[in-house]
């Protein structure tokens, strides 16, 4: 008899796992995929939004033409539960039992972690969702009409410290473009004990060129930040110091969706889900996870709280075990094991005018394995990724 595998999210992880597995299964079982979402968004191209660099459509594309292709059954509408002892994920429509599950379900953006964070219920912008890109377009236009010191950064548990980078360059650039520099000061704030950290214990020699930029670029830096309140126009350290703002940008901490958060026996305390080496959860061998939603722990302990970032490579490479694990499972074959804390780790930071790539190949031990591009090389390189990978998704390709 077929089995019946659910994939929850369909971004990075849950697409390239809902593909790869069907691809593995065939006609003999069933894939289900569960997305709140109808389109898929290239995340990494959401720092070029805001500057009017990238619009929804060059970014994005519907998922149900290419699962219906795949013959993957797709339904659209958030999940609002999972029972793990009945194999049962609840959605605002429908139930849907499951033989395996796979949890791709990305982060919740946690911006009641400062009083005053993000652009919904806060003062500051954020770059980690669409709907959020473009309001953070929005703001920028406003910006340019009465503009003012600009801060732009990470509050403490942050973990996604790349982007936060990127978009500062690119608003250097921008700025720079405009002759605001002297209306327009810029400053980055972070938890990161230095930077180019990146919440990994840093790479080797990225530290000092980093700096050498951010001088170039007139960027004030406050490092072992840890935000305490933000107000309409200005942002509150810990430790009495504040920095007034015309827009800012601040990177909130990840936790895991609400219905993954809800499941106590399989996650860690922000929600995220506690896996073995073949990414699958102790308690209930049938469930596997893949991508953000996946518990890493810090490579080393900071002074200030930072999370560990897990890039769109991570999860592409987790959701390619996990899809030949389940289907290992099923077909009684041996299962591959890849410890999280030693998976492989790739990324570009884009400085839109010019840039340095950082690549390292361990996260236990990234110093040791690492390389660096200055130049518009930086660029023209995560353009390129972006064209390939959004080309070959469209279609379906993984």
């Amino acid at each position: 008899m077929g089995k019946r595998v659910i994939v929850i999210g369909s971004n990075f992880a849950g697409m390239t796992a809902a593909i790869e597995l069907k691809e593995m299964l065939g006609r003999d079982h069933t894939v289900v995929v569960i997305s709140k979402d109808d389109y898929f968004s290239f995340m990494p191209s959401l720092i070029w939004v805001p500057f009017g660099l990238r619009t929804r459509d060059e970014i994005t594309f519907p998922l149900m033409p290419i699962n219906r292709a795949k013959g993957i059954e797709y339904h659209n509408a958030p999940v609002t539960g999972i029972d793990l002892r009945r194999r049962l994920v609840t959605t605002s429509r429908s139930e849907h039992g499951y033989d395996y599950l796979i949890i791709a379900t990305g982060p919740k953006l946690n911006y009641d972690a400062v009083p005053g964070l993000g652009p919904k219920e806060g003062f500051t912008q954020s770059i980690f969702s669409l709907e959020d890109a473009e309001a953070a377009a929005r703001a920028f236009e406003e910006f340019l009409e009465a503009p003012g010191p600009v801060v732009v950064g990470a509050v403490q548990g942050a973990s996604w410290f790349s982007a936060a980078y990127e978009f500062l360059f690119n608003m250097a650039h921008q700025i720079q473009k405009r002759g605001l520099e002297e209306v327009a000061p810029l400053t980055f704030v972070t938890p990161e004990p230095y930077v180019a950290h990146l919440g990994m214990g840093g790479f080797h020699g990225a530290t000092a060129v980093a700096e050498r930029y951010l001088r170039k670029l007139n960027v004030t830096v406050e490092t072992n930040a840890s935000v305490r309140e933000i107000l309409p126009d200005v942002i509150h350290l810990e430790g009495g110091h504040s920095l007034p703002f015309a827009y800012a940008m601040l990177t909130p901490p990840f936790v895991g969706v609400d219905p993954v958060r809800a499941c106590s026996e399989i996650v860690d305390g922000d929600g995220f889900v506690r896996v073995n080496q073949y990414y699958q959860t102790d308690p209930y061998p049938e469930v596997f996870a893949a991508g953000v939603s996946v518990s890493i722990d810090p490579p080393e302990k900071t002074p200030v709280p930072c999370g560990v970032p897990k890039s769109g490579y991570l999860s592409d490479r987790m959701a390619r075990t996990v899809a030949h694990n389940v289907a290992a499972s099923i077909h009684g074959g041996e299962m591959t094991g890849l410890p999280p804390a030693t998976i492989d780790t790739k990324g570009v930071l884009d400085t839109g005018k010019g840039g340095v790539i950082m690549s390292g190949d361990h996260l236990l031990e990234p110093r040791e394995h690492s390389w660096l591009i200055p130049g518009p090389e930086a660029h023209w390189a995560k353009v390129a990724f972006e064209r390939y990978f959004l080309t070959t998704r469209r279609h379906g390709n993984v």
